[in-house]
């Protein structure tokens, strides 16, 4: 399908540090192209340090439809943000956000929601499953509030530091009353389902998430990494009888709701 970009072409950026293991424009731009959307996504690799300033010049740019965002910047962008959608608020994390014409910028945390959808389209039922999630980031942080909105019986979250993640369950428990959510050890047993929601295992040599001996057969292991497309932690998964979902499924689960977001008028 003919893909020309064009003086009317609308830019929507992806903010990373480092780009090389983006997968998302390949899918975006081919929703896009499908779709009849004038719109292209392109990788932009910009250093913590750097974020602020680049955000800061993206609201002079009439060209552009908004961000994407992914590691490290998740946090960082949604306190960039002029005002934040109320998930995205109550998270204190987004990974899109829309420009306006004054420049201004509205954000939105699709992770979550897309997590749980490409776990659907996959035939993944959540519903009363014993949930371990490995990282309480931002990625984390939304597949957390998703899986408790989605019905997991319970959920234990596990991060380096236990602050973080007992900080998170806090803030899950006083949004969804009466919910089984507590912070844990990164001990997979007694769990049906296990999410990796870390960058472990995008770099060689990266430490694994869990003890994959603490992984139970039967179980079902999800990863958010996407490159390499099946982590040593889903490898050893399936060595030990576990089913494996891969983490691209996050990202083709919540296409539709980033090119919605960016590129349909509010409200339509």
């Amino acid at each position: 399908m003919d893909r020309r970009i064009t003086g009317t072409t609308h830019v929507v950026v992806h903010l990373a540090y480092p780009s090389h293991h983006l997968r998302t424009p390949t899918y975006f731009n081919a929703y896009c192209a499908e779709h009849g959307h004038d719109a292209v996504l392109v990788p932009w690799q910009v250093a913590p340090e750097n974020l602020a300033a680049a955000f800061e010049g993206l609201r002079r740019i009439d060209s552009l439809a908004g961000v994407i965002v992914t590691i490290p910047h998740k946090t960082s962008v949604a306190g960039l943000c002029d005002s934040l959608s109320d998930t995205a608020g109550f998270l204190g994390v987004a990974n899109v956000a829309r420009r306006t014409p004054d420049g201004r910028f509205h954000g939105e945390m699709f992770d979550g929601a897309g997590f749980v959808q490409g776990l659907v389209r996959e035939g993944r039922s959540i519903n009363g499953r014993n949930a371990l999630l490995l990282g309480a980031g931002g990625a984390a942080t939304g597949i957390a509030e998703a899986l408790v909105r989605g019905g997991v019986a319970r959920l234990a979250i596990a991060n380096r530091s236990m602050d973080k993640a007992e900080e998170l369950a806090v803030r899950l428990r006083s949004a969804f009353a009466g919910r089984d959510i507590v912070a844990a050890p990164a001990d997979a047993r007694g769990f049906d389902l296990v999410v990796n929601g870390t960058s472990l295992g995008m770099k060689a040599g990266d430490p694994l998430p869990v003890d994959p001996e603490t992984l139970e057969p039967g179980a079902l292991v999800a990863e958010v990494v996407m490159e390499p497309d099946v982590t040593p932690l889903l490898r050893l998964a399936s060595k030990r009888g576990c089913g494996t979902h891969r983490g691209v499924h996050m990202i083709t689960g919540q296409i539709e709701l980033l090119a919605r977001f960016l590129l349909d008028e509010p409200g339509a």
